[in-house]
C-alpha cells in the first residue's frame, strides 16, 4: 500500500501522483480558449459526465467511447501520464480534474474555456468514497465508516476536504462560461441535463442522438465498457476495478449512517456551507 503525497496540505494518492507534476500543472500549463473542463470532487459522478460530454462531441456514436480509454479522451491533468498528453494535444481538448482550485492551473482565470463543475450530496460522496477506498490497496483504507465519516469531515481523504472544495469552485458559477451541474438532477431528468450540456457547449442534437447519448451513457452501458472503467489498470494496483461503479443511486448514505452520524454531519455542512443562496444544493 503506498502512502499519501502531501502537497500544499493536500492528500493524493502516492502511487498516481508526483508533487513536481501537480507545481508544473498549476504554474505553467495553459488552459486554452477552446478546452472544456470537467470538474468534480472524486465520487460526484467524473465518469459519469466524461461519457456524456465525449457521446455529445460524437452526437450519440459510442466507437470512441468503446475503443479508447476514458483516461485518454478526457485525461486528469494532475496525474503525470494526464499531463504529458494533454500537453502534447494539438486542438481542442476535453479535460479533467479533481484538483481544488488553488492547485489548478491558474490560467483557468483568464481562459475563455468551458467549465463543467458537478456537485453531489457530500453525505453520498463519502459512503460511495468508503467502499471505493476500501477495497483499493493504492491507499490507506478506513476500518470503519464512522472512521472514514471523521477523517471527511476533517478534510484528511484523497483532494482534502469536500467543503473547502465545494465553496472555493462555486465562487466561479456566475461566470458565463463556467455551468454548475449537481448529480441529483442528472439523476432525476437526465435528457435535461444533457440538453443543458449541449446548450452549454454550442452543440445542436436531434432527439434521437440524446437518446442514443441516455443510452451509452446508463451506469449498465458503462459497467460493461471496459474504455470506461478502471479494469484495464493491473490488479496489483486495482484490485476489484467494477466497483468504481457501485450503486450509482441518490441517498444510499441513509441505509449507513447512524442518527447521530447523520446529525453531527449536518452540523458541520450548515456551518461550513453557509451564506449560500437556499435551493443551490439539491439535496437540502
Amino acid at each position: 500500500m503506498s502512502d499519501y503525497v502531501w502537497f500544499e496540505g493536500i492528500p493524493f494518492y502516492g502511487i498516481f501522483f508526483k508533487k513536481e507534476i501537480i507545481k508544473e500543472c498549476h504554474d505553467k500549463f495553459v488552459i486554452r480558449d477552446e478546452d472544456t473542463v470537467i470538474l468534480t470532487y472524486p465520487k460526484s459522478g467524473t465518469n459519469w459526465i466524461i461519457e456524456t460530454v465525449c457521446l455529445i462531441q460524437t452526437k450519440g456514436n459510442p466507437k470512441w467511447l468503446q475503443s479508447v480509454p476514458i483516461w485518454e479522451r478526457s485525461p486528469w491533468i494532475e496525474t503525470p501520464q494526464g499531463y504529458s498528453l494533454l500537453m502534447n494535444k494539438e486542438g481542442p481538448r476535453l479535460i479533467t480534474s479533481h484538483l481544488p482550485i488553488n492547485l489548478f492551473p491558474k490560467s483557468i482565470f483568464s481562459s475563455k474555456a468551458k467549465v463543467i463543475y458537478v456537485i453531489r450530496n457530500p453525505r453520498d460522496v463519502l459512503v460511495s468514497g468508503f467502499f471505493y477506498y476500501g477495497k483499493k490497496n493504492f491507499m490507506k483504507n478506513p476500518v470503519s465508516l464512522g472512521t472514514y465519516i471523521e477523517w471527511f469531515l476533517k478534510g484528511n481523504v484523497i483532494y482534502g476536504s469536500w467543503f473547502e472544495h465545494t465553496r472555493a469552485w462555486l465562487s466561479m458559477r456566475k461566470r458565463d462560461n463556467f455551468l454548475l451541474l449537481s448529480y441529483e438532477d442528472m439523476k432525476k431528468d437526465t435528457r435535461r441535463t444533457i440538453e443543458k450540456i449541449c446548450d452549454f457547449l454550442g452543440k445542436k442534437l436531434e432527439p434521437d442522438e440524446i437518446d442514443l447519448i441516455i443510452n451509452y451513457s446508463s451506469l449498465q452501458a458503462m459497467k460493461e465498457n471496459k474504455m470506461s472503467h478502471l479494469s484495464l489498470i493491473p490488479q496489483d494496483v486495482n484490485t476489484n476495478p467494477s466497483v468504481l461503479m457501485r450503486k450509482g443511486i441518490v441517498g444510499d448514505w441513509k441505509n449507513h449512517f447512524t442518527v447521530a452520524q447523520a446529525e453531527a454531519f449536518g452540523k458541520v455542512f450548515q456551518e461550513k456551507m453557509a451564506g449560500f443562496p437556499p435551493g443551490l444544493f439539491p439535496w437540502e
